[in-house]
């Protein structure tokens, strides 16, 4: 049977009911192919993917039904199987939104198991990972775009050594006869795909909920990629969890603009809805990449009459930038997000401009895409991610003054370190020695979020333990302070960080964007904050205005980039301050770079000949300054 909603959970009374039975009583379903096969076997030739060629509605589509979806699912894992990949083998995806995307993750998972790539990662991370990964096959799309796509096949083809085929997925608009001849090694994907039976997996697999699913990579733009292992178990248990808590069925329709190599977008977007009858739409190749994409977006809810929408918070800061223009929305009635916090005065402007009240979520790389879920029908103040998912035990650890564990639980209503224990949450990554660091000595996992658990049963996040600042040790939440800047009507985007400081240690500023036509100065900016935000030394003491925020490639605000523009900063103003007898600014050049674990460190090269004893005081200054400082 395919996934249904039991009743609506309003409460967290509604949250047990839903584990009155053991859970191996509760769900029977052991692994993704199952949920499929369920699928198509109830909904048949009802419409599972709708996928939009461009952004404008009523433009012809592709269409795939549950039967046609399941079809394609049983070719692809039979080929994959007939080039000899087995079960405890990988298969890497490097493509963007598309029907066939779905095709590789789901059938490579019937066949092996799934690796899917951020195509905006360099070759060399790519590499890494395939490598990391041992793929023995790579699916990959067969044109450029931005992301170079079938350059970096290539390459990696000639890279990776464990690599034995590579499947070229045609774009969606090239005829049969335009399809390049290929290098040795490589095939074309769909043209394989008409060879293989459609009705059966030939590898007649027994797949158990412990066989390995996937491998996600984690750890940010910048950061070093970990690979994450998924388990049938733990993807089919947050298909059934969404499912049961956001209450969608056979009757909805969803448009899924997250990317396919992040998990929101492959666990809670597609898996959940395509194991309950959802209807699911891509928005084109590029999702909110595509700017036309966001002009139409209320238009294509109108013509898709679409029931629910999800997104990260600064792909809905674009939306709320789109005016209705007539469009009817009427039909959409749950609004999710997640990945990031979501401002107050967003949140205030979407459900003004819209009607559509956001409703908050906590997911992860390493609870496979779900933590906890704020259901339709109930509201909270900003920060509240909802009720823990089924099943699932939070813990609010209490942490010590050097930011480890004391092993203690802080009492209900108080700020600590969020723990969990979970059916979905992973068994670690794939480099064993990188999960020591992920769970306590008793098995919690460490989310590395900061919350407590309100009198509802709801989590209330208060930020991550990462992004506090800590200034003369006062903890600064930095969303006290993105919260009261969001709120001037000139800001679009707003991120607070730490910038390091003599004295201090850190101390906090910002950084904004402006909405389009907006005119304000950062004094104005600096005053405005003054009187927004309540704690003084929350204050900041900087707000800085730039043309574009840095996001990571699923629209995160990404803040190791804005720490080190901050480090850069202060380097200037400390310079500035405590050496302008000895130094011009036209004299100083200062740059910066962040390593793999986004650590950052500062080259000060001055271009004048100085007296030793001052370059001994301007090194004695500099290493004032709490970051590796190099003076050259």
């Amino acid at each position: 049977m395919a996934f249904t909603p039991s009743f609506p959970v309003r409460t967290i009374e509604d949250v047990q009911r839903l584990e009155e039975l053991p859970l191996d009583q509760t769900l029977t379903v052991f692994n993704t192919y199952e949920l499929f096969v369920n699928s198509a076997a109830e909904f048949g030739d009802k419409t599972a993917i709708r996928f939009l060629k461009d952004a404008q509605p009523g433009s012809p589509t592709i269409t795939w039904s549950y039967s046609q979806l399941l079809g394609g699912i049983h070719q692809t894992a039979n080929l994959l199987t007939s080039l000899g990949l087995e079960a405890g083998e990988s298969v890497s995806i490097l493509l963007p939104a598309c029907v066939e995307y779905h095709l590789a993750l789901w059938g490579g998972e019937a066949a092996g198991i799934v690796n899917p790539l951020n195509p905006l990662l360099s070759e060399d991370k790519l590499a890494d990972l395939m490598q990391a990964a041992n793929s023995r096959i790579l699916i990959a799309y067969g044109g450029e775009s931005d992301s170079q796509y079938w350059h970096k096949a290539c390459k990696l083809a000639q890279r990776v050594n464990s690599l034995r085929t590579v499947l070229r997925v045609a774009p969606h608009d090239e005829a049969i006869g335009d399809r390049p001849e290929l290098g040795q090694g490589m095939e074309h994907f769909q043209a394989q795909l008409e060879t293989q039976p459609n009705d059966r997996l030939i590898s007649g697999r027994s797949i158990k909920a412990d066989d390995v699913a996937a491998y996600f990579h984690t750890g940010g733009t910048t950061g070093s990629p970990k690979l994450a292992i998924h388990t049938h178990g733990n993807q089919v248990f947050t298909a059934w969890a969404c499912v049961k808590l956001q209450g969608i069925s056979q009757i909805d329709t969803t448009i899924n603009g997250y990317p396919l190599f992040h998990v929101a977008g492959v666990l809670p977007g597609a898996l959940a809805s395509l194991s309950a009858g959802v209807e699911m739409i891509i928005p084109t190749p590029t999702l909110f990449r595509n700017r036309e994409l966001v002009a139409n977006y209320w238009k294509l809810v109108d013509y898709h009459k679409v029931t629910s929408i999800s997104a990260v918070p600064t792909a809905l800061a674009a939306l709320a930038a789109v005016p209705l223009d007539g469009a009817d929305i009427s039909t959409v009635t749950f609004c999710r997000t997640g990945a990031a916090p979501l401002p107050q005065e967003l949140s205030t402007r979407f459900h003004k401009l819209f009607n559509l009240h956001i409703h908050e979520s906590l997911g992860m790389t390493e609870t496979v895409g779900i933590t906890s879920i704020t259901p339709p029908g109930v509201t909270g103040p900003i920060g509240c991610v909802g009720f823990p998912i089924p099943y699932a035990r939070f813990r609010i650890g209490v942490m010590t003054g050097d930011g480890s564990l004391s092993g203690e639980e802080m009492p209900r209503g108080e700020i600590g370190m969020l723990l969990v224990k979970a059916p979905n949450v992973f068994p670690g990554y794939l480099d064993n020695a990188q999960s020591g660091e992920v769970f306590t000595e008793d098995g919690w996992l460490i989310t590395g979020d900061l919350g407590w658990m309100d009198e509802l049963g709801r989590l209330n996040l208060s930020g991550r333990a990462k992004d506090l600042i800590i200034r003369s040790g006062h903890n600064v939440d930095p969303r006290s302070i993105e919260d009261a800047l969001n709120s001037h009507p000139a800001v679009e985007l707003c991120a607070a960080v730490g910038e390091p400081n003599a004295y201090a240690g850190e101390l906090p500023v910002a950084f904004v964007t402006l909405k389009p036509g907006a005119l304000v100065t950062e004094q104005e900016l600096l005053d405005y904050s003054a009187g927004a935000v309540d704690e003084a030394p929350a204050r900041p003491k900087q707000v800085t205005i730039i043309e574009k925020m840095p996001q990571t490639n699923v629209g995160k605000i990404f803040k190791p980039e804005l720490r080190r523009m901050a480090c850069e900063q202060a380097v200037k103003r400390h310079l500035k301050g405590n050496c302008s007898e000895i130094l011009s600014a036209d004299s100083v050049e200062i740059d910066s770079q962040m390593d793999a674990n986004s650590k950052v460190s500062i080259d000060v090269s001055i271009s004048v000949s100085l007296a030793q004893q001052d370059l001994d005081f301007i090194g004695a200054e500099l290493a004032k300054i709490p970051v590796h400082i190099q003076l050259k």
